[in-house]
């Protein structure tokens, strides 16, 4: 299954670009596996010749080195801007006594994802959204920031899904299997979340209800704003979503 799904999202790729005219992707590269998995993606589609990585930090990134093995790996075009300054020009000018540390959080993504689209219009290219089911399902993704883009090859697929494919692929193990972590507030996703990828994962395509059913459906309708405001062309595996039957249903 993991082949044929592998191919299935390369001949979509190529379509999207065929049916909008687009020549060049522009995605932006963290090092983690749905970034990684994504370019790895678009090269088997376009060729490496078509896809442009832009690794953003924001000032000092402690696993920069994973951006620059998967960069190395696909023989990708790459190029670094350090959002920092412009993030601590912001800051400053709002006045940073009064912004919360969750809109700090936020501020970064949303500065790269300016700087993918200025790339993009330079080039005649289209920004790739990197974002996965999982993520999306509760809400962990930020609002025009990497919710945004021009079309997304996976985000109706869950992490383990994504993982597979990257394995299917043969990308670097450590870095389809790293711990996700937003990279901004230093820790890892599900630390954050209060509950693993599986669970929610077992939810969506089992109709599992693990110990945290209740505050994933909590998070889960609290965010659905998020992603009926952002409509981006997506590619559909056609698996069943248990979470979305329920809310369709009006169950949850």
């Amino acid at each position: 299954m993991n082949k044929t799904l592998t191919e299935k999202i390369i001949e979509w790729i190529r379509n999207y670009f065929k049916r909008t005219n687009g020549r060049k992707v522009v995605i932006g590269i963290s090092g983690g596996k749905d970034s990684t998995v994504c370019a790895a993606l678009c090269v088997k589609a376009l060729g490496k010749e078509n896809v442009i990585g832009v690794m953003m930090p924001n000032g000092v990134q402690a696993d920069i080195e994973d951006s620059e093995k998967i960069i190395k790996h696909l023989g990708i075009e790459s190029l670094v801007v350090n959002i920092n300054y412009a993030f601590m020009n912001l800051v400053n000018q709002i006045n940073e006594k009064h912004i919360s540390s969750q809109a700090q959080i936020n501020m970064p993504p949303r500065l790269r994802m300016a700087v993918l689209y200025g790339v993009a219009q330079n080039i005649g290219g289209r920004v790739v959204n990197t974002c996965n089911l999982s993520e999306d399902t509760v809400g962990y993704a930020t609002l025009y920031g990497d919710s945004a883009g021009d079309f997304s090859p996976l985000s109706r697929l869950t992490t383990e899904e994504i993982v597979a494919i990257g394995d299917e692929l043969g990308l670097p193990y450590e870095l389809v299997h790293k711990t996700p972590t937003d990279g901004l507030c230093g820790k890892t996703d599900e630390e954050n979340l209060g509950v693993t990828y599986h669970e929610i994962n077992e939810l969506i395509r089992n109709g599992v209800r693990g110990p945290n059913y209740d505050e994933i459906i909590k998070k889960y309708k609290a965010n659905t704003f998020k992603t009926e405001i952002i409509q981006i062309p997506a590619f559909e595996p056609g698996f069943v979503n248990h979470i979305k039957a329920m809310d369709e249903a009006g169950v949850i």
